[in-house]
């Protein structure tokens, strides 16, 4: 299928004017034999340098299309015309091949190279992290705190659950954060404040039943 398109209307070509940076046009007639004659390269050209949205051919009956061949002073044909952003950068009258070929291969590098469909750059797994910064920290900061919280309720458990008197053995284990007169274990200060606390409240009930009995 052929790239160059037969313009159907005023409003069609001013879109195309508009939305194309290179647009070139060829006005011609049925009737007239260079047109006929110089048809075959110009969709040569088309095919090889068409580039949507960049590089358009397009074609313009001056029968079908009059207002368009008397707005840029179409009086010959085949009279092509280059646009650039709208406006007419060359034209050229008559079946001239050569003339037409270097026009027209001038023209469409006013276009440019293509433009990339993704712009930004990526950034590809295991990759270093712009920034600096990973998400390894803060992840094994937080299942070292859990773990030595857990290892602090286990000794603290073991210590108390093996011995006959449990408060003193938790008073007195390493696992005890409050422990005075050593180094505790780090982990575990809720727990070791919790276990305190409730052993004190057992022992102000075992001294009132005590005083209780003695009267």
């Amino acid at each position: 299928m052929s790239p160059t398109v037969n313009i159907g209307s005023s409003a069609e070509f001013s879109k195309l004017l508009s939305s194309s940076s290179v647009v070139i046009t060829d006005f011609y007639a049925d009737w007239c034999g260079p047109c006929k004659a110089v048809a075959p390269t110009y969709e040569s050209l088309s095919t090889k340098y068409s580039k949507p949205g960049r590089v358009t051919f397009t074609k313009v009956n001056v029968d079908n299309q009059q207002a368009i061949a008397q707005q840029y002073g179409v009086t010959a044909m085949p009279t092509f015309l280059i646009f650039r952003s709208g406006s007419v950068i060359k034209t050229i009258r008559g079946a001239n091949v050569p003339e037409l070929t270097s026009a027209i291969e001038s023209a469409v590098k006013f276009a440019g190279p293509a433009k990339p469909v993704y712009s930004s750059a990526g950034r590809t797994l295991g990759g270093s992290n712009p920034r600096g910064t990973g998400l390894s920290r803060p992840y094994s900061y937080t299942w070292k705190k859990y773990f030595d919280a857990i290892i602090a309720f286990l000794g603290l458990y073991i210590v108390t659950l093996f011995s006959l008197d449990a408060y003193r053995a938790a008073e007195n284990s390493p696992f005890n954060v409050n422990r005075e007169g050593g180094q505790a274990f780090t982990g575990g200060t809720k727990l070791g404040e919790k276990r305190t606390g409730a052993a004190t409240k057992i022992g102000k009930k075992l001294g009132t039943i005590a005083d209780l009995g003695g009267d």
